[in-house]
C-alpha cells in the first residue's frame, strides 16, 4: 500500500490502524504454547517464533527510520541485512510470553515516535537497509503492512480474507507497480472481479489476464496461495510471480 501525501496522509488515523492490527496479532497469538512457536510459519525457513521476532525488530528499525526523518541525523534501520537476519535468528526461540512481550514493547516504542512526528517530517526522505529510499510516510505504511501481512504468515486462523478491503487495493496497487519494474515479473493483466479493477504488471500483447477476489489475487502474488479461486483467461495456466515479501 502507497502513500500518497497529496492525497491527505493522515498520520493519527494509519497510527490507529496499526494499533488496532496489532493488538489483534497479540491477542490471536497469546493462545499459542511454546511448542507452537516451534511450528513452521507460511515463510520457508521461518518458525512463528521467527516471525513474531520479526516484528519486534521492524518496528526498532523503524523507530530508527522515523528519528532519522524528524530530526534529519541518519540512523540505519538495521546495520545490514546480515545483522537483521542475525537478530531474527537470535530471538526465534523464545518462549510464547516473551515473543509477546517484546512485539508489545517494541509496538508501544515505535507508536511514541511516531507521536513525536511533526506534520513536516513525514515528507522527509530515509533510506531503508536494502538501499531503497522513500519519504517518512512509507515508514507508517510499510508497519502496516508488516503487521497485517505477517499475522497471516502465522498459520493460527487468520487469512487474507481477513485483511481490510482498502489496504488490499492499495497493496495490489504497490505490489503490481513492484512487479513491473522487475525483468523477471510475468506478464499479466490483473482483474479483481469484487471491485472490477484493474492492474498491469506488463502491456505486453501476450499478457495473461488472472482474475478473482482482490483478496485472493494479493494473497498469490504475494505467495501466500497457490492461486485457489483465480482464473486465467483461455483457460491457461497461473504465471509463477517471483516472490517480493
Amino acid at each position: 500500500m502507497s502513500v500518497d501525501l497529496n492525497a491527505g496522509f493522515e498520520p493519527t488515523e494509519l497510527l490507529d490502524q496499526i494499533t488496532t492490527a496489532t493488538e489483534h496479532l497479540l491477542t490471536t497469538v497469546a493462545a499459542l504454547s511454546d511448542a507452537d512457536m516451534r511450528v513452521p510459519s507460511l515463510l520457508p525457513g521461518w518458525s512463528r517464533g521467527h516471525v513474531l521476532t520479526h516484528l519486534a525488530r521492524n518496528a526498532d528499525g523503524g523507530i530508527r527510520l522515523l528519528t532519522w526523518a524528524r530530526t534529519g541525523t541518519p540512523a540505519a534501520e538495521y546495520p545490514s541485512l546480515e545483522a537483521r537476519e542475525a537478530q531474527i535468528e537470535a530471538g526465534a526461540g523464545r518462549g510464547t510470553a516473551e515473543l509477546i512481550a517484546d512485539v508489545r514493547a517494541s509496538a508501544e516504542r515505535f507508536a511514541t515516535e511516531y507521536t513525536l512526528m511533526p506534520a513536516e517530517a513525514w515528507q522527509n526522505e530515509v533510506r531503508w537497509t536494502a538501499g531503497q529510499r522513500h519519504r517518512a510516510a512509507r515508514i507508517a505504511d510499510a508497519r502496516l503492512s508488516e503487521v497485517l501481512i505477517h499475522h497471516v504468515d502465522l498459520r493460527i486462523g487468520v487469512t487474507p480474507d481477513h485483511w481490510p478491503a482498502d489496504f488490499v487495493s492499495h497493496q495490489l496497487e504497490q505490489v503490481t507497480a513492484a512487479f513491473n519494474i522487475r525483468e523477471d515479473s510475468p506478464a499479466m493483466r490483473i482483474h479483481a472481479a469484487d471491485t472490477d479493477a484493474w492492474y498491469e504488471t506488463s502491456t505486453s500483447g501476450d499478457a495473461v489476464t488472472v482474475q478473482g477476489r482482490q483478496a485472493s489475487l494479493l494473497a498469490w502474488l504475494m505467495g501466500r496461495s497457490s492461486g485457489d479461486g483465480l482464473t486465467t483467461d483461455s483457460g491457461k495456466p497461473l504465471p509463477k510471480p517471483t516472490f517480493l515479501y
